[in-house]
Order: structure tokens, then C-alpha cells, then sequence
């Protein structure tokens, strides 16, 4: 059985995370396709008291993933960003969005979310 990456609790406390096998059920997999979606950037995950979850808003209203969000993983990762760097920018409050790149990937100003990782986030 391979590892899934999992990074370190960059999160704020006050953000809700969904473990693995709650996602999977939510999404309708067995829980070594949440292993493999991980594995495969389409979701970050972290380690909060020992226990991996993945933050609740990376999903939308139906459970299923942010359309988005793997291509924002990627552009950033590609960049050479850490999963921690990614999770770091994508929960950190940008007035000129307003709010959170996290919160607008829920609605029409993800592609700017998407154009503004690309053009060097930090």
C-alpha cells in the first residue's frame, strides 16, 4: 500500500476538516480513491491531532471537489510551491478578492483565483 502526501496543520483552527473516509463517502468512492486524489493533486490534505482531513470548503454544495481546485493545485505546484505554501495563500484573506482565494473558488471570481497563482501568488 503506497503513502498519500499530508501536510502539517497550516490551518486555522477554525477551519472544518472532513476525514478521509467521511469525503469518500460523500463523494460515493472507497476511501483508497481519496488516497489516490490526493496523490494525484486533485486535494490537499493535513494532519490535525493525528487525525488527516481535508477542509470542508474544497467541496461544494453536492460534496463533490471544487471544479477548480486541482487546477489551482497544480498551476501552484508547478510553480514549486509546498502543499503547506498552497494551503497558506489559499486560506489567507486577500481584500481584493474580498475574502479568501478558498472562498471565491465557490463562485465567478475562481478564474481570477486561478490567474493570480499563475502570475506568482506570494
Amino acid at each position: 500500500m503506497s503513502t498519500f502526501p499530508c501536510s502539517a496543520d497550516v490551518l486555522p483552527a477554525s477551519v472544518p476538516l472532513l476525514s478521509l473516509p467521511d469525503v469518500a463517502k460523500n463523494l460515493g468512492v472507497v476511501v483508497t480513491r481519496v488516497h489516490q486524489m490526493l496523490r494525484d493533486n486533485q486535494l490537499l490534505a493535513v494532519r490535525r491531532d493525528r487525525v488527516v482531513g481535508i477542509p470542508e470548503i474544497f467541496f461544494d454544495e453536492t460534496g463533490a471537489v471544487l471544479k477548480s481546485l486541482p487546477g489551482l493545485i497544480t498551476v501552484m505546484r508547478d510553480a514549486k510551491y509546498t502543499d503547506e505554501e498552497i494551503l497558506e495563500w489559499i486560506f489567507t484573506d486577500d481584500d481584493t478578492l474580498p475574502g479568501k482565494p478558498v472562498e471565491a473558488l465557490h463562485g465567478p471570481l475562481a478564474r481570477e483565483v486561478l490567474r493570480r497563482a499563475a502570475a506568482d501568488p506570494f
